[in-house]
């Protein structure tokens, strides 16, 4: 989602093969033996490489570096790595227990819900004072962060929407409702060998 949302934003288009982790193709893990996803796959570079970028993160980056029409970039860069890096790291650790509590005996459910809260208190503070995360416009960090306050929020909606933090939650149902947002969740078919190419965006 992070990904495609950076696809999305810096207006470009990609060849998509929408893959099955329990049945990942040869021709993925070829190029990205990890075999996780999202996976980009570059253009060949002037030394007849084929460059391969394998995070999230990483692909966001590269396409707003590419093009930004919207200025995504245009704030304190290193304010904004310096929050995704704390949601990719410290909030991802708390989320992942979240969600799957019964592999992580260790605390409750509820102790990992508060665990997270830290960050989610922290984002609460920075949209009191603006509409955005770091001020009245989208930025990176924005969109680098949304997939996983709404990946928490889904772990129990009506407790998430309990919580006492207004402006994040006006801030993620906001961006549930955005076009660009929706065009993320767009569902294709997995890819298979002799396939006719995928386009992502869609032009339909």
């Amino acid at each position: 989602m992070r990904a495609r949302l950076g696809i999305l934003f810096a207006g470009l288009e990609v060849e998509l093969r929408e893959i099955v982790l329990k049945n990942k193709p040869a021709q993925m893990l070829a190029i990205s033996p990890k075999g996780t996803v999202p996976v980009l796959e570059l253009a060949e570079d002037h030394n007849g490489n084929r460059p391969v970028i394998e995070e999230s993160r990483e692909i966001l980056e590269w396409a707003l570096q590419q093009n930004d029409p919207q200025g995504l970039r245009n704030v304190d860069l290193a304010g904004a790595n310096a929050l995704m890096e704390r949601n990719d790291t410290e909030f991802k650790h708390w989320l992942d227990r979240y969600k799957y509590a019964d592999r992580h005996p260790e605390l409750s459910q509820l102790e990992y819900r508060q665990k997270g809260e830290v960050f989610l208190q922290e984002l609460e503070n920075l949209l009191a004072s603006s509409r955005y995360l770091l001020g009245e416009a989208v930025s990176i960090a924005d969109i680098g962060i949304l997939p996983f306050v709404r990946q928490f929020a889904h772990v129990d909606r009506e407790t998430f929407y309990d919580l006492p933090y207004p402006n994040l939650q006006q801030w993620l149902r906001e961006w549930l409702e955005h076009p660009t947002f929706k065009q993320t969740m767009v569902k294709y078919q997995p890819w298979q060998e002799g396939d006719d190419v995928v386009r992502f965006p869609s032009k339909q």
